[in-house]
């Protein structure tokens, strides 16, 4: 049996490449968008892909089932568990017409790629629909599974969250009955041998969960003992108030991958290739209208930027930051360094941004170039404090909920960076506003989008952790 995790860092998700080496078919698991790797892959190792599955309708990313069905006509293997509102809408409507070659999947069912049998097993909690495989080869004589592709169902140190259906796609009242769900769904794993694998679809920094950890893979009997959340199992009620508490805030394109992922994607057909576009035309866009995305770094963004335009660094937050500031029915522009085009047009797409319409060279924004340049306000923490007593400027803490708790400056409005676009109205009036997270890099990215807004900004330059240290207690060694 051949088997590969393919790892995105900056979504920390993973699809996995399982072939059966005696007949070279494969099967892609949990897919992105862009399927050529997958397909590269798969023949620099002499294999064919001939199938793809999902483990549930994701929320993370856009899933390339759709996709990979199209360009090489693989079959599609998808959960028909859950109720009429977690049911996959796509899959009879082939952009040449039909449907696609596709079997739907019940707790119990089963089927083979090769050698290799893949049980299916209904573990809902994270979603109603979810589904986990139970992976066995035969053709090493194996009559028990070496791994278990557990989805959004157990990571390694954590659990697939339940709250997202509530929290990102807005039905109230979903997330405890999806906890309780959970916790009953947790009696499956009594059946799983302690030495089979767990291969999870997400990593350590997915908003999937809450405590993911930085190893990639485990065992069923490993995260039985020291998994927390399933550790906190002793009573129905303790658990759900455990895996319900602390959830980060889920970035604002979680609710459009679940629309997408159940309608069904719009197929791309291949890596979309953006034309380049002079500075010229940028400049001439309506930063109103349009993402204007500068991808150089804060300190060159702040110093002199496109009026309007906005800051996401090319760094593992990207996509989460751009998903959760710029909408899928958004022309996009992009000033990028050429070197980065493929890496970034990669991030996008996975978000579902897909109407990137142009690029700019980065090297092009230079103050020499005879229109003005934007720029926004940086101060230390001493400042920040002038500033705060004398009334100079209202304070908004991007930080998530959980790190506000934990101590915040006073007086300040807390409304995490993934959730601002949708929460404008709840900004602290009147401006400037002095904006700040932990570090100042959320910051950053939220005080360009309140200035593309037009409010008046300045970004704490080193944010909480420099305020910390500015107002603690001053200790004396003196005897």
């Amino acid at each position: 049996m051949f088997m590969r995790m393919i790892y995105d860092d900056k979504l920390a998700q993973a699809a996995y490449l399982i072939g059966c080496q005696a007949t070279g078919e494969a099967i892609i698991v949990d897919p992105q968008r862009d399927v050529d790797r997958y397909i590269a892959l798969a023949e620099a190792n002499d294999l064919r892909i001939v199938a793809a599955a999902e483990t549930h309708i994701h929320a993370d990313f856009v899933s390339g089932s759709r996709e990979i069905a199209e360009q090489i006509g693989a079959k599609v293997y998808l959960s028909d568990e859950g109720d009429a509102d977690w049911k996959y809408g796509w899959l009879d409507q082939k952009t040449t017409g039909g449907s696609y070659d596709h079997q739907l999947l019940k707790d119990g069912d089963s089927f083979s790629i090769g050698n290799i049998e893949f049980r299916v097993m209904h573990t809902p909690g994270h979603t109603p629909e979810h589904i986990c495989f139970l992976v066995t080869d035969h053709g090493a004589g194996a009559s028990e599974p070496i791994g278990m592709l557990t989805g959004d169902f157990v990571f390694v140190g954590d659990l697939g969250r339940p709250d997202l259906l509530e929290s990102a796609a807005g039905q109230t009242g979903a997330m405890e009955p999806s906890a309780r769900r959970l916790y009953s769904t947790l009696s499956t794993l009594d059946a799983i041998p302690d030495f089979v694998q767990v291969w999870p679809a997400h990593g350590a920094g997915s908003a999937c969960g809450k405590a993911l950890g930085a190893v990639p893979m485990s065992t069923i009997g490993y995260e039985k003992r020291f998994n927390p959340a399933i550790g906190a199992a002793d009573s129905e009620q303790q658990f759900v108030d455990f895996i319900l508490s602390g959830q980060p805030e889920p970035p604002l394109y979680f609710a459009n991958m679940k629309r997408d992922n159940k309608a069904g994607p719009p197929v791309l057909g291949g890596l979309p290739t953006p034309p380049r576009v002079d500075l010229g035309t940028i400049r001439g866009l309506d930063p109103a209208a349009v993402a204007i995305i500068d991808t150089r770094d804060w300190e060159s963004f702040r110093a002199g930027h496109i009026p309007g335009s906005l800051s996401f660094p090319i760094r593992n937050s990207f996509p989460t930051d751009v998903g959760s500031m710029v909408k899928d029915s958004d022309d996009i522009y992009l000033i990028i360094d050429e070197l980065h085009i493929d890496e970034v047009v990669r991030d996008l797409i996975r978000i579902g941004l897909d109407r990137i319409k142009g690029w700019c060279n980065s090297a092009d924004i230079r103050p020499d170039t005879g229109s003005a340049l934007a720029t926004i306000q940086e101060i230390d923490a001493e400042e920040a404090a002038d500033l705060i007593a004398n009334n100079g400027a209202r304070v908004l803490d991007v930080r998530r909920a959980t790190e506000y708790a934990e101590g915040h400056i006073e007086g300040s409005t807390n409304i995490s960076h993934t959730r601002l676009a949708a929460r404008m109205d709840e900004l602290p009036t009147p401006d400037p506003l002095l904006v700040h997270c932990r570090s100042g890099i959320r910051s950053a990215r939220s005080c360009a989008l309140l200035k593309r807004a037009g409010h008046d900004v300045i970004n704490l330059r080193g944010g909480y952790l420099a305020w910390e240290e500015l107002t603690a207690p001053q200790t004396s060694d003196a005897v």
